[in-house]
């Protein structure tokens, strides 16, 4: 079979499978649909929760970002799987004892304040939506090259699927939906890695095979391919550019963000009690562990295999992948020297602007280019981050069935937390801001109504973020983090451990933290990308890591305003002792 019908296959199996659980688990009441009514078992909700944290980003992206940062890329890996630590044994428990459905439900209740509630709302609803871009930029992706439709229609399909199963099921079909999603996505990860590993090392465990020979020499894989970076211009890979400063901003901003993220968080209220939300924090770990340690290895046998298959060869000779890949738009060449051959070299081979094709061909059967090239620079290939993982088993030559299973591991990592997150919107509009906030009497069926028509129209706009991406999909995902640690963290952490906090030091924190962090991304990668360099930088700090510059203003902007102002009542400090009680 061929890979467009085996991947039909894989993905439509998984997609009825997807569907079916969400029929069979259909929410009947708000408690089902907004919290799965408190009673997944703690091993589920682990594998759920990975499926939930495990997005498009860490799939799809991440390993395609280290591939080319090299050691820089560590910074995903090491804020990721920190935070979610901070996550589990700081807030967790603490949110799960408390109770109620929501983030915005815990920082109104705790800061006695339906503005409080609001401001919380309008955080959550941003970095939702900045998070779910890269979701359905990575469906997208999947959908053109593997089913052959353009990008567009991709995010289009994916709308749709992720629309029934979040409407019908909510939290409660979503969380058995995400069971299964976890386990074709680890599958599908794992199952490329060890071929590849055991092709290329010998070894069967990628973990350790990327710091093996390689078998074809008795040189180590790491040290052949710093080899190679350095021959062709670049930086050696195991060398790390990245300044100390930024280093350390960008995976503080992804450890605090991911403690600060609604659709994880949410996830410790599905669980029956307490100590069952760290059981199931404990057993996430173990299941997204298993992703993130073999990323690094996916990673260097991506750029490894990538030189060594396209680079000084033949655009006429060029392996098929390279021409499938530039037909939907996500690798281009362009023939600098006009000697016929595919060359890499340090900088960009285009302008900075996404390759636009032309109807034409060049002389050497290449897709004509409408933009100019990148002056100053010889390298001549543009390759979109995103499809290292997705191309990695077609440059390998592995068979059909494990590039179709990748495709439908994307997916599932995708739309997983898609689901999640359209879910966290949608509660957050029908029950913190109609039910709790504008609308205190309507009965429950109009509240799960309201839900339903939020999943909707998020649905929608989702769409128009996967349609326009702002960036590639992890970076796009670290946005997202930056922007929830500079907002909702401050506001949790302060709410369960001080009791002087109040209302008006945490809405005047959240808008703090939300303005300098927005406004930052929005200058340097929408505004002024051209001055989006480390020497233009605050401090040297980049959009993606300033959102934890954008915390400590938050926490200094909260506590000022604090001391200002009138302590919390007593029966605030009365609830965060019942919070904190063992």
């Amino acid at each position: 079979m061929t890979v467009k019908l085996l991947t039909y296959f894989f993905v439509g199996i998984s997609f009825a499978v997807y569907i079916g659980i969400a029929i069979w688990s259909r929410a009947g009441s708000t408690s089902e649909f907004y919290v799965a009514g408190k009673g997944v078992h703690p091993i589920a909700n682990g594998m759920a929760t990975a499926a939930d944290w495990m997005s498009a980003a860490s799939f799809i992206s991440m390993a395609g970002l280290i591939a080319f940062l090299g050691r820089d890329g560590s910074v995903y890996l090491m804020g990721w799987t920190g935070g979610y630590v901070l996550l589990a044994l700081l807030l967790a428990p603490y949110l799960r004892k408390f109770g109620q459905f929501t983030v915005p439900d815990f920082i109104g209740s705790r800061y006695y304040s339906s503005a409080a509630r609001i401001v919380a709302v309008i955080c959550l609803i941003i970095v939702s939506f900045t998070y779910i871009a890269g979701q359905m930029r990575g469906v997208g992706i999947v959908f053109s090259r593997f089913l052959e439709v353009d990008i567009n229609s991709g995010v289009l399909i994916g709308m749709v699927i992720v629309f029934i199963y979040a409407v019908l099921g909510g939290m409660k079909g979503i969380t058995y939906t995400q069971v299964a999603q976890y386990c074709v996505l680890i599958f599908a990860y794992l199952v490329p890695a060890i071929f590849i590993s055991i092709m290329m090392t010998g070894n069967p465990v990628p973990q350790f095979g990327f710091g093996d020979q390689l078998l074809e020499s008795p040189v180590y894989l790491l040290e052949k391919l710093d080899g190679l970076m350095v021959q062709l211009g670049f930086d050696a890979y195991t060398s790390g550019s990245k300044s100390t400063i930024d280093v350390f901003c960008i995976t503080a901003a992804l450890m605090l963000g991911t403690a600060g993220l609604p659709h994880v968080i949410v996830r410790f209220f599905t669980v029956p009690s307490v100590s069952d939300a760290r059981k199931s924090a404990g057993y996430a770990l173990i299941f997204i562990a298993i992703l993130y340690t073999t990323a690094p290895a996916v990673a260097s046998f991506a750029r490894l295999n990538l030189f060594e298959t396209t680079h000084n060869v033949s655009y006429v000779e060029a392996p098929t992948w390279f021409k499938n890949w530039e037909n939907i738009g996500l690798i281009a060449w362009m023939d600098k020297n006009n000697d016929g051959k595919i060359q890499y070299a340090k900088g960009n081979a285009l302008q900075p602007t996404k390759p636009l094709y032309t109807d034409q061909r060049g002389i050497n059967g290449e897709r004509n280019l409408s933009n100019l090239a990148h002056p100053n620079n010889a390298n001549e290939v543009y390759i979109d981050r995103d499809i290292m993982v997705l191309a990695t088993p077609e440059i390998a030559k592995l068979p059909a069935w494990i590039i179709a299973l990748v495709a439908a591991g994307a997916l599932a990592a995708a739309l997983s937390t898609a689901a999640g997150l359209l879910l966290v919107i949608s509660t957050a509009v029908a029950h913190d801001l109609i039910k709790k906030t504008f609308a205190r009497q309507i009965s429950e069926k109009k509240e799960l109504l309201y839900a339903r028509i939020s999943v909707l129209v998020a649905v929608i706009i989702a769409g128009l973020f996967g349609i326009y991406p702002p960036a590639f999909v992890a970076q796009v995902v670290a946005f997202a983090f930056g922007l929830a640690a500079a907002t909702l963290f401050p506001a949790i952490l302060m709410g369960i451990f001080s009791k002087t906090m109040n209302r008006e030091g945490a809405v005047t924190g959240m808008l703090a933290g939300l303005s300098f962090t927005l406004i930052y991304i929005i200058y340097f990668k929408f505004i002024h990308p051209e001055l989006n360099f480390a020497e233009h930088w605050l401090w040297g700090i980049s959009p993606e890591g300033i959102g934890f510059i954008g915390m400590i203003v938050n926490l200094v902007t909260s506590s000022l305003v604090s001391l200002m102002t009138s302590r919390p009542p007593e029966y605030i400090g009365v609830m965060i002792d019942n919070i904190r009680r063992p």
